[in-house]
């Protein structure tokens, strides 16, 4: 359930956010927060308008995150990243999903259907922004989204990969 050998950087979180536009961005979901590294550098950069929606499965980390974040804006939900569409409006899209998942070490199964839930939650102007130890999710990502830029950033333990995905 942890893909992590330490608590992402700083650093790693302002390149996972650094192709949001948060005053136009106002629908946000975040999958696999962990401790919140990114959640926090999210809280502090949203709109007071925003929503953010964090996807935690972990007992210890969904607690820890529940009673550390009392901000009205941010729910933090304990079920399955595939799950996304369960706690949004039938008519509503999201702006942004920002993923930590370790993509690579799910089934194969869950990680289709993780991937294709953020898809189609996603606007057509939407962005998906994961991060990953290498490049064993391009393809997949390829598959799915029309544009797949990547950057690279070695200030986090391990070095890290960011994908930022668009539709079109």
């Amino acid at each position: 359930m942890v893909g992590a050998v330490s608590p992402s950087s700083k650093s790693l979180g302002k390149k996972m956010l650094s192709n949001i536009d948060f005053s136009k961005d106002k629908l946000i979901v975040e999958l696999g927060p962990g401790t919140g590294v990114f959640t926090d550098l999210i809280i502090n950069k949203m709109a007071d308008d925003a929503r953010l929606l964090v996807f935690e499965l972990n007992d210890n980390f969904y607690n820890s995150l529940s009673s550390r974040i009392n901000d009205p804006r941010v729910k933090i939900i304990h079920d399955s990243a595939e799950f996304i569409h369960k706690y949004i409006g039938e008519t509503e899209k999201l702006d942004v999903v920002i993923s930590s998942l370790p993509l690579m070490v799910f089934p194969e199964k869950l990680r289709q259907d993780v991937v294709n839930e953020s898809f189609d939650c996603l606007k057509d102007t939407g962005k998906y922004i994961q991060f990953q130890y290498s490049l064993q999710s391009k393809k997949l990502l390829e598959s799915k989204y029309d544009q797949v830029k990547i950057q690279f950033t070695i200030k986090n333990f391990p070095p890290a990969f960011v994908y930022n995905c668009t539709k079109k």
